[in-house]
């Protein structure tokens, strides 16, 4: 092998050993691998439901895309010189960071206290691999596309996310954050 393909290889083999690890450890916590209904769907599109976020793709996977491309952007503009690869080795060691952030007791009860996610008790870890692998589809697509054409990808994402679930990556980020009464009965009138 010369060491320009181990040059690229190794940041591909790091990036699937993150996203590995990831997985294993919330194994290791108890979260559920797959729906504790028994079955893996490829879509399931019921916000409300002890189902969500627990399938290969919901109404939150455009969310994960956008993360890529914003980790994409950041990353371009502060580490622009070191290899592709490798950026997108550490846009996957910052997301699955937050998923694991994301799965912890503190941050599912935050969930369930300030915004309309009751019935969330964490992601199974199959909907967390495919979370960051579509964190990883969004940073490929950012690093393909005009920059125009990433950001109304994320206009149009946040845009049909927020008409019909009235939710959102931005709407999440603020309710988690900093919650509104007046967002809260908003995202509830659904």
């Amino acid at each position: 092998m010369t060491d320009l393909a181990r040059n690229r290889l190794t940041p591909i083999l790091i990036t699937f050993g993150i996203v590995l690890l990831t997985a294993a450890y919330l194994l290791w916590i108890g979260r559920e691998p797959i729906c504790k209904c028994g079955h893996v769907k490829l879509w399931h599109g019921e916000v409300v439901s002890s189902e969500n976020s627990q399938h290969l793709t919901d109404w939150y996977t455009p969310s994960h895309i956008i993360h890529g491309f914003l980790f994409f952007g950041a990353l371009w503009l502060v580490a622009r010189r070191l290899a592709l690869g490798w950026r997108l080795a550490i846009a996957t060691l910052v997301e699955c960071a937050w998923e694991i952030v994301e799965n912890s007791d503190a941050v599912i009860e935050r969930y369930r206290a300030v915004t309309i996610s009751l019935d969330y008790y964490g992601d199974s870890v199959i909907n967390t691999v495919c979370d960051v692998l579509a964190m990883i589809l969004g940073f490929w697509l950012a690093s393909k596309l005009p920059v125009w054409a990433t950001v109304a990808l994320i206009l149009l994402f946040e845009g049909v996310t927020m008409w019909v679930i009235r939710d959102g990556l931005a709407l999440n980020v603020l309710m988690l954050l900093y919650p509104l009464d007046g967002v809260a009965t908003w995202q509830a009138a659904r």
